[in-house]
């Protein structure tokens, strides 16, 4: 999921970018980190790649040795030293889940938290135990199979938030049907609709498809469905009802929220 280009690291001009100027985006709280020494020799070791680099957090990494930096919503690794960078994000065979430390965990969560529940298409049980937000679009296969375990997510407790994120990008026909899902009178049934394969309705209105979308550029998403919990930890992408809520669970064990 998190792959950034050298390029971009060079100074170019990435997707992500030309996408987020494309409409305006919400800027998000960055976690509150005081830099020490070591971050600052990263800061410096990254600045001879580009003079303009600016990444949006460094802090520690949930392993010794490295610092973690959040750069255009991808997660890169540094060494301690400056010297060596990673694009891959590790994998934590204890926890069974990606490795994530808690200034990732919280730059996510306030990225999320700007973006209004009313403008989110919620399928919710009554007193859900856990919450998730999935960024989604109606073309993906994956996506709709997602939909198809609504029901069953909800008897297992889980609310599902989703949020716009069309794959083909601002201006795609993908594009100007999920907002005329959003702009319906009645969105659940629109999207449910849509994800079953049936011709989409066009409407137009005030929406926050491309809000939701470049958002989640700057999340790292690149692909459909994007699944995040309440925490900030991204589950992946299409997950099985029972694998889904038994993450849910690890997380809920380990401290995290709803």
């Amino acid at each position: 999921m998190y792959r950034i280009a050298i390029a971009a690291l060079l100074g170019a001009i990435s997707l992500t970018a030309c996408a987020q100027q494309a409409s305006p985006t919400v800027a998000a709280p960055a976690p509150q980190v005081a830099e020490g020494p070591v971050e600052q020799t990263v800061r410096d070791a990254l600045k001879q790649l580009d003079p303009n680099f600016s990444p949006d957090y460094i802090g520690a990494a949930p392993f010794p040795g490295f610092r973690e930096v959040i750069v255009s919503g991808q997660v890169l690794y540094v060494t301690d030293d400056g010297r060596y960078l990673m694009q891959s994000q590790p994998y934590d065979i204890q926890k069974k889940a990606m490795a994530t430390s808690a200034g990732l965990l919280q730059y996510r969560r306030g990225l999320l938290a700007t973006l209004p529940h009313a403008d989110r298409i919620v399928f919710a049980p009554p007193n859900a135990k856990y919450t998730i937000s999935v960024f989604t679009d109606i073309e993906c296969g994956y996506c709709r199979k997602l939909h198809q375990d609504i029901a069953e997510l909800n008897r297992n407790g889980i609310a599902v938030e989703y949020l716009a994120f069309p794959r083909m990008g601002l201006g795609s026909k993908d594009y100007t049907d999920m907002i005329s899902v959003w702009c319906a009178s009645d969105r659940k049934a629109a999207l449910t609709a849509a994800k079953s394969g049936q011709p989409v309705s066009p409407k137009t209105c005030t929406n926050p498809v491309a809000m939701q979308y470049n958002l989640g550029q700057q999340l790292g998403i690149n692909g459909t469905p994007a699944i995040f919990a309440a925490d900030g930890s991204q589950l992946g992408g299409y997950l099985p009802p029972a694998q889904l809520k038994a993450a849910l669970e690890r997380i809920d064990a380990a401290g995290g929220g709803r």
